[in-house]
């Protein structure tokens, strides 16, 4: 039995009591169907207060996360503030949280103050794999087909109008109405709009020349805040369209996108294949981040996928933050945790070679 542990958070206010009630050791394990995963949570009890911030796409999955996490360790108690993946990454970087979700890669300079902070390498932990949805609201239309340079043109504001020549050509059977359309972006620093933009460079080069960013690139537009504040602006206007997290789409028509010979609608089957054609971001075989093609030539796989990370210390200054991190991130990473994601929030369940290299990195958090 760990003895318990009392520390203080010294960038903030935070104090923190942690009580392992059994080793963590049985958390390792070889096996990649994940079978000791249930005994996992019921071996080992974490009390105390462990504290996240950041992409709010994955706020539905952090719900359900902390609900069954704190089921199995009553004592616990698991905070998770979806302000967006650019706070959280500050918050991480300023000590006032124990790890950031992002949708996006580490900046260079991100990393640098994260690290400064951590005192060690910071992993990216991708346990979260979803489609973003380019979602839009015309009445008794659910899905279009768009191929990215009409889609770069309607955010960059070129085509204006629903039944634009461009748009008609992909959808003969649809009867588009001569309707002005609104282009919403995301207000605030975002993953999902690094992702979007991400996806509009390398898909649409000509009609989108803007480098993938956290934020929008261009002036002007509708903006909302977070997820939650562009589905509730796209869905209270018609001709609107937005980009979201799939889980927050609900009625909203989803546009299908373009993958290899045709298009594709998102799905947590179409998000996995599209992770299949990933490569890695990072020499550091520990740290997990990955690059995504978004022009995938697979005709399954759908180009729009957001890799959302859990960014962690590798090594913490108290080992007590260090096992209930490494406790929780388990618990995410475990079948029983992927399977949750996908059920409440409609993200695709990590393969089992993923599952393998991401309970590995896990692994290696340790306190000092």
């Amino acid at each position: 039995m760990y003895p318990s542990s009392r520390f203080v958070r010294r960038g903030g206010a935070l104090i923190v009591t942690l009580t392992l009630a059994l080793g963590l050791a049985a958390c390792g394990s070889d096996n990649a169907t994940g079978t000791s995963e249930t005994s996992r949570s019921a071996n080992a009890t974490v009390s105390g207060h462990i504290v996240g911030a950041g992409a709010s796409s994955q706020e539905a999955a952090q719900n359900a996360w902390k609900a069954a996490f704190s089921q199995d360790n009553p004592d616990a108690t698991i905070t998770y503030d979806p302000v967006g993946s650019g706070a959280g990454i500050e918050q991480l970087a300023s000590g006032q949280v124990n790890w950031a979700g992002s949708d996006a890669v580490l900046e260079a300079d991100e990393r640098a103050s994260v690290e400064k902070t951590c005192g060690s390498p910071a992993l990216h932990l991708p346990l979260y794999v979803s489609p973003v949805a380019v979602v839009f609201n015309l009445d008794g239309i659910d899905h279009l087909n768009l191929d990215p340079d009409t889609i770069a043109n309607i955010f960059a504001g070129r085509i204006t109008r629903w039944n634009d020549p461009a748009i008609a050509a992909t959808n003969p059977d649809a009867t588009l109405p001569d309707l002005a359309i609104t282009p919403v972006h995301r207000a605030d620093e975002s993953g999902t709009t690094e992702n979007f933009t991400d996806y509009l460079h390398q898909a649409a080069p000509d009609a989108w020349p803007h480098e993938a960013k956290k934020s929008w690139p261009l002036s002007g537009g509708e903006a909302a805040p977070q997820t939650a504040g562009v589905i509730s602006t796209v869905s209270g206007s018609t001709g609107t369209i937005g980009y979201a997290d799939a889980s927050q789409a609900g009625t909203l028509g989803t546009a299908k996108l373009k993958a290899g010979d045709g298009y594709v609608a998102y799905s947590p089957e179409s998000a996995a294949a599209a992770l299949d054609e990933a490569t890695p971001a990072s020499a550091d075989t520990a740290d997990l981040a990955v690059a995504i093609s978004r022009t995938p030539a697979s005709p399954t796989a759908y180009p729009l996928v957001l890799v959302s990370y859990e960014i962690v210390c590798q090594s913490y200054e108290d080992p007590a933050i260090a096992t209930g991190v490494k406790a929780y991130m388990s618990y995410l990473a475990s079948d029983k945790g992927q399977q949750l994601a996908a059920d409440n929030a409609g993200s695709a369940p990590l393969s089992a070679q993923m599952s393998t290299r991401v309970r590995g990195a896990i692994e290696t958090i340790t306190g000092r």
